[in-house]
C-alpha cells in the first residue's frame, strides 16, 4: 500500500522520467530503497542495525550492475543526517517505521526536512495513536483497549514498548519545520489483526485494492493502524 501511495505522490510532484535523489532513513532490509533504485532513482539507504545492513547488502549484490550503481548504503542514525549529508541534497526523504522508536521525534523530523531540496517530498509512516484501542478491542483484550484511549504508548509485536503519533500533532510539526502536510493515507485498515506469518488470501489483489480504497477514504483511514503522511518542502 505504501509503495502505491508513494508512487502516486512522486508522479504528482515530479516530471515523468526524472531521476530523483532519494534518502531512505531507517531503510531496514532495503525493500523500499531497492524498489526505487530499480525504478531508476539514485537512492541512499541510511541504517544503523548491522543485521539489516547485511541483508540489504546481500539483496543489492544480487541486482544488475546498473541498479547496484544507483544505490548506496550508509551506516548511521536518522538523527545524524546533518553529519552525513548537506542540506537540500535530496528530492525525496523516506522515514518509514522509525518514529515509533524515537522518544522525541521533532529534532529528527526537522533534520529530515533540512535534507530536502525546495519542493521535495517527505514521506512518513507512523503508528496511529488515535486508533491504538482498535486492535486490542477487536481481539477482545478489553483492559489494553481501555488503557489505549488515553495513551500514545503501545507494545508492538516484537514485545517492545514504543510510541505512536497523532495526525493533528504531526500536521502541526510538519508546518513548523517548513514541510507542511500535502496528503495523508491510512495503512492496514482491515488487516492489522492478521497473525504474523499468516497465508495471504487467494484473492490478494482484491484485498490490496480494498485496503488502498479504505486508506484514502474517510472515515476508514482515520482508524488505520498506520498513517502515511506526505509533506512538501516549501
Amino acid at each position: 500500500m505504501v509503495a502505491r501511495q508513494l508512487d502516486e505522490q512522486i508522479a504528482g510532484r515530479f516530471p515523468v522520467g526524472q531521476r530523483l535523489r532519494v534518502l531512505d532513513v531507517g531503510m531496514g532490509q532495503g525493500t523500499q530503497a531497492l524498489r526505487l533504485a530499480r525504478a531508476g532513482h539514485q537512492v541512499t539507504g541510511l541504517e544503523r542495525d548491522q543485521k539489516m545492513i547485511a541483508v540489504a547488502r546481500e539483496a543489492l549484490a544480487a541486482e544488475p550492475e546498473g541498479i547496484r550503481a544507483r544505490m548506496r548504503i550508509v551506516e548511521g542514525d536518522g538523527q545524524d543526517t546533518g553529519v552525513h549529508f548537506l542540506p537540500g541534497s535530496f528530492d525525496v526523504v523516506l522515514c518509514h517505521g522509525v518514529l515509533m522508536y524515537v522518544e522525541e521525534p521533532d529534532p529528527l523530523l526537522a533534520g529530515l526536512a533540512r535534507m530536502l531540496a525546495p519542493g521535495g517530498l517527505l514521506s512518513l509512516l507512523v503508528r496511529n495513536a488515535d486508533a491504538l484501542a482498535l486492535r486490542p478491542g477487536l481481539m477482545g483484550d478489553w483492559p489494553t483497549a481501555l488503557a489505549a484511549f488515553d495513551s500514545t504508548v503501545y507494545r508492538n509485536r516484537l514485545g517492545l514498548d514504543v510510541r505512536a503519533d497523532r495526525l493533528a500533532d504531526l500536521t502541526a510539526t510538519l508546518a513548523g519545520i517548513g514541510a507542511p502536510l500535502h496528503a495523508w493515507y491510512g495503512v492496514r485498515v482491515f488487516t492489522d489483526t492478521a497473525a504474523d506469518g499468516a497465508e495471504p488470501p487467494a484473492d490478494v489483489a482484491t484485498l490490496l485494492d480494498t485496503e488502498e480504497r479504505a486508506g484514502r477514504t474517510d472515515p476508514y483511514r482515520a482508524v488505520a493502524a498506520l498513517l502515511h503522511l506526505c509533506g512538501v518542502r516549501g
